[in-house]
């Protein structure tokens, strides 16, 4: 996949309807600082279009990233901040739930998790929520290069254990620094690409 274009065409708030948008979309979805601007902008070969922060838990928005007037990079709100109160979590969770519900071109489902850590409950309700509508998630496993490359198959072993997932559950082991696993999810998306050229 070449990334020509790339343009954040929707913002959608809590109250906001979501957009009836001409091509597929493919959504991002992790805790609040696992690397998911990150990875957005390394996709798009763009330094900071997706807000990366240092404060995490900024994401509040549902944002649309036109890719290509192809395909769109929908971007979830980051779940799990601790400093987040009680209320704005709930609306955070329904958000992202009423998205995945209702979306008529969703084709699939990125779901990042720290590959350093074992998955959180809150990485394990949402990969629940996923299956539970009808998506099979695909799991990248962000700050490889936090870890040793001896570490590496043991960690994304974890992951799978954790989440019980099943054996053909695709799990990308991405480091945003080199960029190492960018090209397995460039494959993946011109996949989908083509399946929804066929239809």
């Amino acid at each position: 996949m070449i990334i020509k274009n790339v343009g954040l065409e929707t913002v959608c708030g809590i109250t906001s309807k979501l957009p009836d948008n001409p091509y597929m979309e493919v959504a991002f979805a992790g805790k609040s600082n696992v690397g998911k601007s990150s990875l957005i902008n390394g996709l798009m070969n763009r330094k900071s279009l997706a807000r990366t922060s240092a404060q995490p838990g900024k994401t509040q928005t549902i944002n649309f990233y036109n890719i290509n007037d192809q395909m769109y990079f929908v971007d979830l709100p980051g779940y799990g901040y601790a400093k987040a109160n009680e209320e704005v979590k709930a609306q955070w969770g329904r958000m992202i739930e009423n998205y995945l519900k209702k979306s008529k071109k969703l084709r699939a489902v990125f779901l990042l998790i720290d590959v350093r850590h074992k998955p959180s409950e809150n990485d394990k309700t949402m990969y629940s929520w996923i299956l539970n509508q009808g998506y099979k998630p695909i799991i990248i496993a962000t700050k490889l290069d936090k870890i040793n490359r001896s570490q590496i198959q043991r960690h994304v072993k974890m992951i799978r254990e954790e989440l019980q997932a099943d054996k053909d559950t695709v799990v990308i082991p991405y480091s945003a620094q080199t960029k190492q696993g960018r090209e397995e999810i460039y494959e993946l998306l011109d996949e989908y690409l083509a399946a929804e050229s066929v239809e």
